[in-house]
């Protein structure tokens, strides 16, 4: 078959890659924990359907799915009850990944919303073809009652139905796209693959050729089409592939693996099955809707490809990574469905770690990192996730020192940053000298990397050094990410040091509006607030910075500027309040 390929999207692939179907940068830690709210209490056997609707509800807010489907679903078995009731109970079911449930219970009728009513169609398409039962799902899956939002996904699930049924015209048909570049992108990988199981051999290599000419910065085109050529027998030709990955994106753990095992002329990746295949083929959109905040919707489509395909480790991980926030024992869970085996093990112990630092244990994320560090020695994520716990856990030699092996025994181009992680280490152990020298490394790799300068100009300007050159280098990362609370803070910061608090106070307002929940950010807000005479705003924001859990030493400077009349002057510990005049 002709190949008909257009250009990925080059941003929401790197999106995508970045929210769990490719390799992003080794180093970075998940974003501030929120409150974990305490699991619910089970109803009594004789609560009311209202009463069990509202628990439901309850325990939906506060992220424990598993309990909302089961509270929702009493409430809609219930004898009487109406159709919005079953519509619920059908969304709370999906969300909780019980897909037979949803799919019994998918709504109907004029009475219900056509956006309900299609999405019931998908899922119901999806159980059928769980279920074996391929023309079925075909015909739910194209049927006229289909539309948006939804026609999109199940035009890209409809051709694996279609080949399941032996129906080879409608699994090689292409979707329509009518300009949906994800619809596009997936349906040319999708093509390609379907071409392959169908021993059209050529027009597939036609397709994951003109593919990989539009560009792939997740590398899901060259994996697969180096998977093909694995198959083959064409080991050179797939090694290239993986390490012309690895020379763009020196991260990516799977592509690692892959080189290691066509190098050696291992057991090539076989073909999934087509319930597998059309798994796969919903994980993009779904990452997609992930990278566009739409993480219900997208907690939707993860919970239909896992019906397909109950092993696939990179739906598991986005799942964890969704429910992180809200269920941390669910998010553990999905993590801890990734096996040794897999080439996401390290990161899915990496991020379930996370999850206990995050909530308090850092006795058990540092055993978990030393456990998967041991296990995989040879994994320079699960070293850099280890080094990153423990200086958090303020253990910062040993840190240091894990980035040290790391940087002495590298192969290829030294990596700014590892240097850059060092740095934070020696900071943190207040050894300036080091810190400096470690910095001054990476610009030399990545003179122009945003995160780098801002280190490296809030360095010198916290120490009130080099204040000109450190305000430069602060407003070149401004002018590369301007909508970074974190780097505003930082030249704010800068402007302050200077002695120019009006326009200090004007970027660091900026900087508490982009990023609301750092403490830091209002520390220096409150500091720059009085110097401009507005004292009861600084205060405000000092207090402010109470309620947003800082750690011991800025919490300290905080409450000293609050109980003295002096504000950013007040010595560390203040004078006892009956002292002031």
């Amino acid at each position: 078959m002709a190949a008909r390929c257009m250009p990925a999207p080059r941003l929401l692939i790197a999106l995508l890659a970045c929210v769990g179907l490719g390799a992003c940068a080794a180093g970075s830690q998940p974003p501030a924990p929120t409150p974990q709210a305490a699991a619910p209490a089970e109803p009594a056997d004789d609560a009311s359907p209202f009463g069990l609707f509202l628990a439901g509800r309850a325990a939906s807010d506060e992220g424990h799915l598993t309990a909302a489907s089961s509270f929702i679903g009493r409430a809609a078995a219930a004898e009487g009850e109406p159709t919005y009731l079953k519509t619920q109970a059908f969304g709370a079911a999906l969300r909780a990944g019980d897909i037979a449930m949803a799919a019994s219970l998918a709504p109907d009728g004029s009475d219900v919303a056509l956006g309900d009513r299609r999405l019931g169609l998908l899922v119901r398409g999806v159980e059928a073809m769980a279920e074996g039962k391929d023309k079925d799902a075909y015909a739910l899956l194209t049927g006229p009652d289909m539309g948006y939002p939804f026609k999109t996904v199940a035009q890209l699930l409809a051709p694996f139905a279609a080949a399941g049924a032996g129906d080879a015209a409608a699994a090689t048909a292409r979707p329509d796209a009518d300009g949906d570049q994800i619809v596009q992108f997936v349906g040319d990988l999708d093509e390609a693959q379907l071409d392959e199981r169908m021993g059209h051999r050529s027009a597939a290599e036609v397709a994951y050729k003109a593919m990989l000419a539009g560009g792939d910065d997740s590398g899901l085109i060259a994996s697969a089409y180096a998977g093909f050529l694995e198959r083959r027998g064409r080991w050179d030709e797939a090694a290239a592939l993986y390490s012309a990955r690895l020379a763009r994106n020196p991260d990516d753990a799977v592509a690692a693996a892959a080189l290691a095992r066509a190098v050696k002329h291992e057991r090539a990746p076989p073909l999934g099955d087509l319930r597998q295949d059309a798994a796969q083929a919903l994980l993009i959109p779904a990452a997609s809707l992930m990278a566009q905040k739409q993480e219900a919707l997208g907690l939707d489509y993860l919970r239909l490809a896992l019906r397909l395909d109950p092993g696939s480790d990179a739906a598991w991980m986005l799942v964890g990574d969704l429910l992180t926030p809200a269920d941390v024992a669910a998010a553990r869970a999905a993590y801890a469905h990734v096996q040794p085996t897999s080439d996401r093990y390290v990161s899915a112990r990496d991020k379930l770690a996370w999850t206990y630092q995050n909530t308090g244990d850092h006795d058990e994320a540092l055993r978990l990192a030393r456990e998967t560090a041991t296990t995989a020695p040879a994994s320079r994520d699960a070293a850099v996730t280890l080094s990153d716990l423990l200086r958090a856990d303020e253990q910062y030699a040993e840190s240091a020192a894990i980035l040290t092996k790391l940087i002495d025994t590298a192969s290829g181009l030294p990596d700014w940053r590892l240097y850059y992680l060092r740095a934070s280490s020696y900071e943190g152990a207040g050894d300036a000298e080091r810190t400096e020298a470690d910095l001054q490394a990476a610009l030399k790799l990545a003179p122009d990397e945003p995160e780098l300068l801002n280190f490296q100009g809030y360095f010198w300007i916290d120490r009130d050094e080099r204040l000109p050159e450190a305000l430069a280098m602060v407003q070149k990362a401004v002018d590369a990410e301007p909508q970074s609370g974190e780097i505003l803070d930082s030249l704010g910061w800068g402007y302050y040091r200077m002695g120019d608090y009006k326009t200090a106070v004007a970027k660091l307002e900026e900087a508490a509006m982009l990023q609301p929940s750092i403490p830091e950010v209002d520390d220096h807000l409150g500091d720059a607030y009085w110097r401009v005479g507005r004292q009861t705003e600084a205060q405000f924001a000092w207090r402010r910075v109470l309620t947003l859990a800082p750690d011991d030493k800025l919490r300290e400077r905080v409450e000293a500027k609050l109980a003295s009349p002096l504000g950013p002057d007040a010595p560390l510990t203040p004078p006892a309040a009956t002292s002031h005049p």
